[in-house]
């Protein structure tokens, strides 16, 4: 019954499939914002839930437009690319994360987060 309002950025976990297409299974993360963080609302959705992401360390590329899952997937191709193989980050998903409310059309942020190991 608390409304808190869109934070950025949206972040999906993204599971690769062995060709670099994303699966279907898919994990959307939002923030909760500051002033909630200490005592967060209960969700009344039961397949909502609160969880806390540690520090990371990551490696990450940003662009712009409207990203769609193919950018998403070219973009962390690019990024793998870049880093080449002496990098060690986790292979079995990375973030994609979005920065911008829908009805922003210019100077839009995207990015790709690998994490560290």
């Amino acid at each position: 019954g608390v409304g808190m309002g869109m934070t950025a950025p949206v972040s999906i976990t993204a599971f690769p499939a062995e060709d670099g297409s994303l699966q279907q299974n898919v994990k959307v993360s939002l923030r909760i914002p500051s002033q909630f963080q200490a005592n967060p609302p209960c969700p009344s959705d039961e397949s909502i839930k609160i969880e806390e992401r540690q520090g990371m360390t990551i490696y990450s590329t940003q662009f712009g437009g409207y990203a769609k899952e193919t950018d998403y997937v070219n973009y962390a191709a690019k990024l793998k690319s870049a880093l080449g193989s002496d990098a060690a980050y986790r292979k079995d998903f990375y973030f994609c994360n979005g920065y911008d409310p829908p009805m922003k059309p210019y100077g839009r942020r995207n990015e790709v987060w690998f994490v560290k190991e």
